[in-house]
């Protein structure tokens, strides 16, 4: 096969969670560019609406669904209405995530917060891997790729305490490697983007001492936009990466190098 071939998902259908902006939205963006039909779920529908535009104006079909990642019975309904509209699930993404609400040492964590951090980011994951198993396991194949961070191979606090983010990123890291184990024979490959600084909503962009902490600390010397996870996304989500479950691709612009 050719290249183009290789790292085609034309005819495929992909699933996103949180892909009402961010990196989500660059996921599903890079399903739709490349030929694959894709379903969106996200809690905001402006948002969805809005990477609906961009993936039909790359010609893709597009369902968008409004709902919470972290909410089972929203997961399980999302996934069957994929499955219903556009006939099949090949590719998932379980990406919805959020940050430490209020980053701090954990003597002094709030439980509303560390509760909310574990729901979205390991709950979900668990949710939308489970949920799309079930139906690859019928087709008898397809790509799961789960959204962990460069936190979850290594502590944060050398730039902030973030200790729900970080103990949830690590869970989904080692999750990725179970599920790998689990389904290698059954067609069906399960990896991890472990991103560092994107220019998302997950972090104060907008304030100059954080921008200045994570630049400083990224030895490419600047944060990535959404759009730079496209490559690894459509890598891990096609036929170029068949031989390749269980590993966690760093997107980081070098931190977890040093």
């Amino acid at each position: 096969m050719s290249a183009a071939e290789i790292f085609s998902v034309k005819g495929k259908v992909a699933f996103a969670t949180g892909a009402g902006s961010g990196l989500g939205r660059a996921m599903a963006e890079a399903m739709a560019e490349n030929g694959a039909s894709v379903s969106c779920l996200d809690l905001n529908p402006d948002g969805l609406q809005d990477t609906r535009r961009l993936c039909q104006l790359a010609g893709a079909k597009v369902v968008t669904i409004a709902g919470d990642g972290s909410d089972k019975a929203a997961v399980d309904a999302a996934v069957e209405r994929t499955v219903a509209e556009l006939g099949r699930l090949d590719i998932a993404f379980a990406n919805a995530g959020v940050g430490d609400p209020e980053p701090a040492l954990l003597h002094e964590y709030d439980d509303a917060n560390w509760k909310r951090v574990v729901d979205v980011n390991l709950n979900g994951v668990f949710y939308t891997d489970r949920a799309a198993l079930r139906q690859m396991m019928k087709q008898g194949g397809g790509k799961i790729i789960n959204t962990a961070s460069m936190w979850g191979v290594a502590g944060a606090s050398s730039v902030f305490p973030l200790p729900a983010y970080t103990a949830t990123k690590g869970a989904v890291v080692n999750l990725t490697r179970e599920l790998a184990l689990q389904y290698a024979t059954h067609n069906i490959q399960i990896n991890a983007i472990c991103p560092g600084f994107f220019l998302t909503n997950l972090g104060p962009y907008g304030d100059p001492e954080f921008m200045a902490a994570t630049t400083a600390f990224t030895p490419m010397g600047r944060l990535a936009d959404p759009s730079e996870i496209k490559g690894t996304a459509l890598y891990l989500a096609s036929s170029a990466s068949s031989f390749v479950t269980g590993a966690m691709i760093l997107t980081d612009g070098g931190c977890m190098a040093k």
